[in-house]
């Protein structure tokens, strides 16, 4: 897949006569899909959107993410599985030896974005360290759309203190994202502190009456900060994708 400045190459070329209409088709032959037959990749993602199409690794088998890789590593797309394994890492190392497995996320990288787009840092909070794993999904996702990004763990409202004496790198950030499980109380307090739009979102930890994260996630869209927004229950893939495009605005 050619990126926007490539594509608008070609079509100059073919406007001038230095490459001929067949040959022009053939660069562009995929747009704006390739059919795998049980995989349609949206190989027009990156001029629509700004960054390729990502790929949840969950549900899918080691063989079907193996062919969605080699079809967008063809076309030069910067790859980010989500929820990947360790035996869909070994398929996709095989195509590609730099590909990086995120132990704690479970993410698989290969040739993340290196240029920083972001205009400002992604801050990304967890309120304890169970929370850490959809933390690091947001982080992962940031870093790979070329963002500049810091992790803050560990400081939820149980030690309140913990968070206060992090106060210079709130106040630094661009856009928030913040991970609590349990009752959700950090984002409120986050947001409170900041005038940054911050991204919460709710995780499954906690005991029964938590609901596997369902009163987190009702605790933070009933938070009477103004400036939070609220992601699904361990969406730090869609917050860390969220906080990018706010971040680049």
């Amino acid at each position: 897949m050619l990126n926007a400045e490539q594509t608008k190459k070609v079509l100059q070329q073919v406007r001038r006569g230095t490459l001929s209409v067949e040959e022009g088709l053939e660069r562009l032959r995929d747009l704006p899909y390739e059919d795998l037959g049980y995989a349609k990749v949206d190989h027009h993602r990156t001029l629509r959107q700004g960054f390729p199409e990502v790929i949840l690794g969950r549900g899918k088998e080691p063989d079907q993410v193996e062919g969605v890789v080699r079809s967008m590593l063809a076309r030069g797309h910067n790859i980010l599985i989500t929820r990947g394994s360790a035996a869909i890492f070994e398929r996709v190392r095989k195509l590609a030896p730099e590909a990086r497995f995120h132990q704690l996320s479970a993410a698989i990288t290969i040739r993340p974005d290196r240029k920083i787009h972001g205009k400002g840092t992604v801050l990304v909070i967890s309120a304890g360290t169970t929370d850490i794993p959809v933390a690091e999904e947001a982080l992962v996702t940031a870093e790979t759309m070329g963002n500049r990004v810091k992790a803050l763990y560990d400081v939820g409202v149980a030690g309140i203190h913990r968070l206060i004496g992090e106060s210079r790198h709130l106040r630094g950030a661009r856009v928030i994202v913040c991970v609590a499980g349990m009752e959700g109380a950090l984002p409120s307090v986050v947001a409170g502190l900041v005038s940054a739009p911050v991204i919460a979102v709710p995780t499954s930890v906690g005991y029964g009456a938590s609901f596997h994260g369902l009163a987190a996630l009702l605790g933070m869209l009933n938070s009477c900060a103004s400036n939070v927004a609220v992601v699904n229950i361990d969406n730090g893939f869609g917050a860390g994708y969220l906080a990018s495009v706010i971040n680049r605005l």
